[in-house]
């Protein structure tokens, strides 16, 4: 499924890129899916043939103008339900968002840190991260008490581990050999 939700966001991509929208098509992509996955009843209704095409059809249209949604995401839903992919909605989103995020300059940040963070040091550590990835950094900290001390942050697909736990594992290990 990974395949098909890459082709689909791709060509969403593409035609957000060329109508300079593309960001807005994400944000609404994102707020469809976020609505699917708040709604079993909403996914049941939508993805299930039982129901009438006709009556599916209605049900999104009332959700999409709910939502505020352009005319490209309007014709690009209509196009899985045409489909019967609607089930992949989530996944496409996910590939948009990673593909837009790549194309400006864009990455996420998931920080965990051994005590809370105050704004200086969240200024300092998204500088840092923006410094080695070379991107501007969206982080998102929590704070875990198991860490001991330091912080682990996964940026992309990298991680940096500068906790104690780790540091204290490296020395032993040191001193072991």
């Amino acid at each position: 499924m990974a395949s098909i939700a890459r082709r689909y966001a791709k060509a969403l991509l593409d035609i957000g890129v060329e109508d300079g929208n593309f960001e807005r098509i994400g944000r609404e992509v994102n707020s469809l899916a976020s609505a699917l996955a708040g709604s079993a009843d909403l996914v049941e209704t939508l993805s299930n043939p039982a129901f009438p095409r006709d009556d599916r059809e209605k049900v999104l249209r009332a959700v999409l103008q709910r939502l505020g949604a352009s005319q490209t995401v309007v014709n690009f839903t209509r196009l899985l339900l045409d489909r019967d992919r609607m089930g992949v909605l989530a996944d496409i989103s996910r590939e948009l968002d990673a593909m837009i995020d790549e194309r400006a300059g864009r990455v996420s940040a998931q920080v965990r840190s051994a005590t809370p963070l105050d704004p200086s040091q969240r200024a300092r550590l998204t500088q840092a991260l923006e410094k080695m990835s070379g991107k501007k950094v969206q982080m998102v900290v929590d704070h875990d008490p198991d860490l001991l001390g330091g912080i682990v942050a996964k940026v992309g697909d990298t991680l940096y581990d500068g906790s104690l736990r780790t540091q204290l594992e490296k020395l032993r290990h040191t001193l072991a050999n």
